[in-house]
């Protein structure tokens, strides 16, 4: 693990919280397409090769503080990437808006997006785009960092060693991942297993912008954006009382990981980062090729040099 982790200590306040042994298996998980794919697009860079790095063995912390800096460390430049992808992917649909006429490759990436987020309307209506701009769309880091340290008890999970599962997202054709040791029998579910975590948090955003059991929390988001406030971990953690069958208790639990640990912190940095929304400043996010300049105080300036 990178010299910032251990940085990160002097920068973010944090404070243990411990949270119970094992990963919590909801009863609603996304049933296909879990790899969170990115319909091709001329503007989109190739992923950095740090994104294709597997987990860290974080098993090996002593101290708790030490491990959750190192946890953060490792997945918030994951985070940015995924993110900043996404609104390169959303600025091009919103170029698509201005159009009069639509060239056939632009058509079948609507129809890519449409069919990955689940939207249901007329090819090239108005009713598509808003649908589109509502789905395709960024989850604020804390909320994010928050569910990763909770499903896969940071890191240490067998689904996230064997799988780079942070998230518990399930799959349902044989073979596409682990078997859990406390499966029903007859059930046929297994858990995902994914190239590299940084496919797990794709995922993650993907089933959050366009499952059935999270409309309240893209609602949420919409409201904010339309009122012009901010993002935020805390606000949208209430769009996952059906991420668990604890209901409440579960987003309970989620936001006070979120408040205990000082993640809004990073909810403030992203935002930072994106006060520049130019083509030029997400393409140098979306494919920085070193995870350290994406970290909180980094310049990204250069990330892209060298």
């Amino acid at each position: 693990m990178f010299a910032a982790a251990r940085s990160l200590l002097l920068v973010v306040p944090m404070v243990a919280f411990a949270i119970g042994g094992g990963l919590y298996e909801p009863s609603k998980r996304l049933a296909s397409d879990n790899s969170g794919s990115e319909p091709a697009l001329g503007s989109l860079p190739a992923l950095p090769a740090w994104a294709r790095e597997t987990l860290p063995d974080f098993s090996g912390y002593q101290d708790t503080t030490e491990k959750k800096a190192a946890f953060f460390s490792f997945l918030y430049p994951r985070i940015v990437l995924a993110n900043s992808r996404i609104l390169i992917e959303r600025d091009y649909l919103d170029s698509l808006t201005q159009k009069d006429t639509l060239s056939k490759q632009e058509h079948a990436w609507l129809a890519a997006q449409s069919e990955r987020l689940r939207v249901d309307q007329e090819p090239g209506s108005p009713e598509q785009f808003a649908l589109l701009k509502k789905r395709l769309d960024v989850i604020p880091p804390s909320l994010i960092m928050a569910q990763a340290a909770n499903e896969s008890a940071w890191g240490t999970s067998r689904f996230a060693m064997r799988g780079n599962n942070l998230f518990g997202q399930w799959c349902f054709s044989k073979g596409c991942g682990l078997v859990p040791l406390s499966r029903v029998e007859g059930a046929s579910h297994e858990v995902a297993a994914f190239s590299t975590p940084y496919h797990s948090v794709r995922a993650y955003i993907q089933n959050l912008n366009r499952h059935n059991s999270y409309q309240v929390l893209r609602d949420t988001r919409l409201d904010n954006r339309n009122a012009g406030e901010q993002l935020s971990g805390l606000s949208l953690a209430r769009g996952l009382i059906s991420y668990s069958e604890r209901g409440e208790e579960y987003v309970d639990e989620i936001r006070s990981m979120i408040r205990y640990n000082n993640l809004p912190y990073y909810d403030t940095e992203f935002r930072s980062i994106l006060s520049d929304l130019s083509p030029s400043h997400l393409k140098n996010l979306a494919s920085a090729n070193a995870e350290q300049a994406l970290l909180p105080g980094q310049s990204t300036g250069s990330a892209t040099e060298g």
